[in-house]
């Protein structure tokens, strides 16, 4: 089996309140291998984002590991955690998280961009893969123009246009409208041909029901749902 693309050791976070120590995680273990499609459950305040955070490099472990192509996030600089974040990560969250002055195609473009792609290569990327994702023809739309199905295609588009090895998702359908919420679920489901690795943190059954497997978060620690 090849070596996996995310994966966590004995993973815990905790916190302080005042003289006492609130344990959040504590010893996740999880392996991700390229292609898998993963679900994330749990009850409110269970952890669930505090986890997808340390797995993203955007917070780091009190004990534990996170390893994330064969790098232990914890072992590295600002500059070369934010090229990693950058090379093998897409992230989407419950709210798009788009510059609202750039269109979407710009949107689209800002991960390329900032890692180094000439800008017209980055925007000609960018339209592709807003087509790949049903929105060729709003590339000139900015947010304010877009619905919020259409705001959260350019945003899963944003976090795919640099090939990433895993993408990270947190509630993606959580702030839609039914209608918009299934066509999400839709291309979530489309994206199964993708080599990249997803994790998605929901409360949305029909979300869990597409993935390959589905964890619950409880005390602490992941769970496998049957």
């Amino acid at each position: 089996m090849n070596e996996p693309v995310l994966q966590c050791h004995s993973l815990c976070r905790s916190y302080r309140d005042g003289d006492r120590s609130v344990e959040v995680l504590n010893g996740v273990e999880l392996e991700l291998q390229a292609g898998e499609k993963i679900a994330i459950v749990g009850a409110s305040g269970s952890g669930k984002s505090t986890l997808l955070n340390l797995l993203g490099g955007l917070d780091k472990p009190t004990r534990g590991q996170v390893v994330l192509c064969s790098e232990d996030l914890a072992q590295l600089d600002e500059a070369k955690l934010c090229q990693m974040r950058n090379r093998h990560l897409g992230f989407v969250y419950q709210f798009h998280h788009l510059l609202p002055e750039f269109d979407a195609r710009e949107n689209v473009a800002m991960p390329l961009i900032i890692g180094g792609h000439a800008r017209r290569e980055a925007l000609g990327l960018a339209a592709d893969m807003l087509a790949n994702v049903g929105m060729q023809h709003r590339l000139d739309h900015r947010p304010a123009q877009l619905s919020g199905g259409e705001r959260q295609r350019v945003a899963i588009a944003r976090a795919l246009v640099t090939e990433p090895d895993c993408v990270l998702m947190d509630e993606p359908t959580g702030n839609l409208d039914p209608h918009s919420a299934a066509q999400v679920l839709a291309l979530i489901d489309a994206l199964g041909e993708l080599s990249s690795a997803f994790v998605v943190v929901t409360h949305d059954p029909a979300i869990a029901a597409h993935m390959h497997r589905t964890l619950e978060l409880v005390d602490g620690r992941l769970e496998l749902r049957s």
